[in-house]
């Protein structure tokens, strides 16, 4: 057994005086290291810098944010209690409201009182009788007869009516939050804490004291607004009260509130379809429940359905076209294919151009050329793969082995037969696999173009997100795109890994 001894110092330099470029290829590569890291931390304080990330980050409105999620998950009954002067409330509810045409929920309970009260009302104005066309010419200025007639026609008239108002209202959000409405004052309980407010049925609203941290008003006498968390919100008016409560899932998302079904659980559905008699005696109620689900106002799934198939057509047509036209040119663009300069630096150009242009731009200029509709997708698709296809294409080409193409030369192939049986079989799995890609790919692709009128799912998306109340529907159509791109992703995986000659994982 040898023992290693370490080298001393004057071996060491005997060492670095021989060989001197060991040491210094060492320290190099740790000054290059240095420099890349101090070069990355640099580049790193600069863009939080120059991106203003401390500041964005400090005023976020993180609660806003949380809101926006919580819409996409749960839905809310919005109920605005008016105030009247002498302090009586009227109590409606949104119209299509998730309760029905008669909302009337456990959470709200009014107190109503039976009075009778003077209402004063415009009379009708009595009209003078028009002139003739054929009277001769006055003197008299246009209508200066009828003057006094129109002032007595418009005299107000007075009216005693009888009827129920509601003289105080609570709501209950959940165990800990509640707002209760009486004598124009407005009391709101939350986490602990009961917050007074006066309102005059007008438009002022004056805090009884020191706003809690979940009330906020811009400025004296204008709106409160209450937040309460994933519970809900409310704004506190002069003359009115909003309420905001939120419930969690998605509201009538099998019948809306039209259909015969609605209300009833899904064992009352069940029973209904399997053994109950014919709500509707022109078809059966299996096929009357179909038919609500699929046109469902509020949700519309058989629209929703119908544009979600037109992305996926639109992305497979575009694919499928681009690899059709780029798959000839591809051969024109190889310098090795086609040894001919101006062929291939037309093509790559040409290629170049195609690309260049964004698929978001394309949709916008054939929205413009075509009109809204998937027409418009499927052209942005088709150009901008054709050009990124071609590219990739040509260069598989030109980095194929020349050795089988020369093999196959050297038994008196035909030009056609060589680029058949010595070309082909290396870049032919290539080239289905990258047309499988991008077709997966496209179709998140045409989701994006959809919202600029290319249409599919992405124009009704957009539709659904400029609301900016029905983020419940855009979280089920984006779960919906998610599907579909989690199922063409595995099709597309299985389809390359055959391809390539690799089991899928």
């Amino acid at each position: 057994m040898i023992a290693s001894t370490k080298p001393s110092a004057p071996e060491m330099e005997a060492i670095a005086a021989r060989h001197p470029h060991l040491l210094q290829s060492s320290s190099n590569k740790r000054l290059k290291a240095a420099l890349i890291g101090a070069s990355l931390v640099s580049y790193m304080v600069f863009s939080w810098w120059f991106f203003s990330v401390g500041h964005v980050l400090a005023n976020a409105n993180w609660g806003i944010a949380g809101t926006y999620l919580a819409d996409w998950i749960s839905y809310e009954i919005r109920p605005d209690i008016e105030i009247a002067p002498d302090g009586t409330m009227v109590v409606s509810y949104q119209r299509n409201s998730p309760l029905g045409a008669n909302p009337n929920p456990d959470w709200v309970v009014l107190e109503k009182e039976t009075v009778t009260r003077t209402v004063e009302t415009p009379a009708a104005a009595v009209q003078a009788p028009k002139p003739k066309a054929s009277s001769s010419f006055s003197f008299m200025a246009p209508n200066a007869a009828l003057g006094g007639n129109q002032g007595a026609g418009r005299q107000n008239a007075a009216q005693t009516r009888t009827e129920e108002v509601v003289t105080r209202a609570l709501v209950t959000y959940d165990g800990s939050t509640n707002i209760e409405v009486a004598e124009r004052l407005v009391k709101a309980t939350h986490a602990g804490e009961t917050f007074t407010m006066a309102v005059d049925g007008a438009d002022t609203v004056t805090p009884q004291g020191p706003l809690p941290r979940w009330a906020t008003q811009k400025r004296p006498g204008e709106k409160i607004t209450l937040s309460f968390g994933l519970t809900g919100w409310a704004e506190v008016e002069g003359d009115e009260v909003s309420i905001r409560n939120r419930f969690f899932g998605w509201a009538n998302f099998l019948f809306d509130t039209n259909s015969p079904f609605f209300g009833k659980s899904y064992g009352e559905v069940a029973s209904l379809i399997l053994s109950g008699d014919r709500i509707d005696p022109a078809r059966s109620n299996l096929a009357l429940a179909w038919n609500n689900i699929l046109y469902n106002a509020e949700w519309q799934h058989l629209d929703v359905w119908t544009k979600l198939l037109q992305t996926v057509v639109m992305a497979f047509v575009g694919t499928l076209f681009a690899s059709l036209i780029a798959f000839p040119l591809c051969f024109l663009a190889a310098r090795n294919i086609t040894p001919n300069l101006f062929a291939n630096q037309l093509f790559k150009r040409f290629f170049d151009f195609l690309r260049s242009v964004d698929m978001f731009i394309w949709a916008l200029f054939f929205t413009r050329a075509f009109g809204p509709g998937p027409l418009a997708g499927m052209s942005a698709i088709f150009f901008t793969d054709t050009g990124t296809l071609g590219k990739l294409y040509s260069e598989a080409l030109e980095n194929i082995d020349d050795k089988q193409r020369e093999g196959v030369k050297s038994v008196g192939a035909t030009p056609l037969a060589v680029q058949r049986f010595g070309v082909l079989p290396q870049v032919l799995p290539v080239f289905a696999s990258q047309a499988l890609y991008f077709w997966e790919s496209n179709t998140r692709s045409a989701t994006i173009i959809g919202a600029v009128g290319a249409g599919g799912i992405g124009l009704k998306l957009w539709e659904a997100m400029r609301t900016n109340s029905d983020w419940e529907n855009v979280a089920y159509m984006v779960l919906l795109i998610l599907m579909v791109v989690f199922v063409f992703d595995s099709i597309s995986n299985v389809c390359r890994s055959r391809l390539m000659g690799r089991s899928a994982h």
